[in-house]
């Protein structure tokens, strides 16, 4: 048994010209082009397309999901692996809707400080910031590693509610409508600037870098965001603003 193009299309959510994209790059072959040109895939094909579908949605690049396909592996090893990924992937997301309902229950009960610093970050996953960090600024990302692992539970703890309250003290100037060149707002982003000394020290691009990685789309947005909307990209200004008019001066003497 064979369906037709628009038959996988309504099935798979796929539009036409992608399946015929995957058909031109060699990712999806049909089984049977007919003489008017019209394709048709079977059972095999559609569960290739699944596992191209699977692949995409954990972020894989059309060469990459190519060459996984093509690795040998037999089909029944593979989806175990695609499960196995697609699990934990579950559970970070549990932990991290969570993390968000503890967060809307402490504030629906004005209540904010009932959550714990590190509950805030809970389900989080930070990797491949670490490792663009770690691309961008190897030595200091090395430093900074070796840093972090020698604290103790205890300064980890300490350092995350440091965060966690440097944050709510900017929402109160962004609920204030403060200007980020402000003395009361330098002050508090000095002294996030003086926190990262502890493991890093990050010169004014790249600390203005940072800022701008605060405000992206991902866990560190979603982290300000929780605390104030907005935060996110004030802390952005704020951060960058120190670096241009501090930091880089500090830099020229």
């Amino acid at each position: 048994m064979s369906w037709s193009v628009s038959e996988v299309r309504r099935m798979s959510g796929v539009t036409s010209r992608t399946l015929r994209h995957y058909h031109h790059i060699g990712l999806l072959e049909p089984e049977d082009v007919d003489p008017g040109g019209r394709r048709r895939y079977g059972r095999r094909e559609l569960r290739r397309l699944q596992r191209i579908l699977l692949l995409r949605e954990l972020g894989l690049g059309l060469a990459e999901i190519r060459r996984v396909l093509d690795d040998g592996r037999d089909e029944v090893t593979a989806l175990r692996g695609h499960l196995s990924t697609l699990e934990a992937e579950r559970g970070r997301l549990d932990a991290l809707i969570e993390t968000v309902r503890r967060t809307v229950d402490a504030l629906e009960g004005d209540d904010v400080n009932a959550i714990r610093p590190e509950e805030l970050f809970e389900g989080f996953d930070v990797a491949r910031y670490e490792e663009r960090a770690r691309g961008t600024w190897p030595e200091q990302w090395e430093r900074a590693r070796a840093a972090t692992e020698e604290m103790s539970p205890e300064e980890a703890d300490r350092m995350r509610a440091e965060a966690v309250e440097r944050m709510e003290r900017m929402a109160v100037h962004l609920r204030a409508g403060t200007p980020v060149d402000d003395p009361a707002v330098r002050a508090e982003v000095a002294d996030l600037h003086r926190g990262l000394t502890r493991m890093w020290t990050p010169d004014a691009a790249a600390f203005a870098h940072l800022g701008r990685v605060y405000a992206e789309e991902g866990p560190w947005r979603e982290v300000h965001e929780k605390v104030a909307p907005g935060l996110a990209d004030y802390q952005r200004a704020a951060m960058e603003d120190y670096a241009h008019h501090v930091l880089a001066e500090d830099g020229e003497r």
